[in-house]
């Protein structure tokens, strides 16, 4: 089977073509691959866990009784210490939970910090 002479420059040029767009595409287009789709979920989702369990973080600090020596401590301490004494207090730790969550922690320090 013979192909017409033209074949060669067209299946060229569709390839070079798909190159270009691939490469636009993924650097200015906006695309990306489902790994990082799925990560830039996950980081959403995360926020947005902290953001909606904030008001729980803060009522449980302030029905804390032991409230006024940790938000001493928290307006004593560096900002890299701040999170770990949310989470240390228990506030960060929502119901059901084993552990403090991180997100969460940082939002609530925050929100504390802008509360005084």
């Amino acid at each position: 089977m013979k192909f017409p002479q033209e074949t060669k420059p067209a299946l060229l040029g569709a390839a070079v073509g798909a190159i270009a767009l691939a490469i636009v595409g993924f650097n200015w287009g906006g695309w990306v691959t489902g790994s990082s789709a799925a990560e830039m979920s996950d980081e959403v989702s995360t926020a947005a866990v902290a953001s909606a369990l904030t008001p729980y973080c803060l009522q449980k600090s302030k029905a804390d009784p032991k409230s006024s020596a940790v938000m001493a401590a928290l307006a004593e301490a560096n900002e890299w210490k701040r999170r770990s004494i949310v989470e240390d207090a228990g506030w960060a730790t929502p119901l059901g939970a084993e552990g403090p969550h991180r997100e969460l922690a940082e939002s609530c320090q925050s929100a504390l910090s802008n509360d005084t």
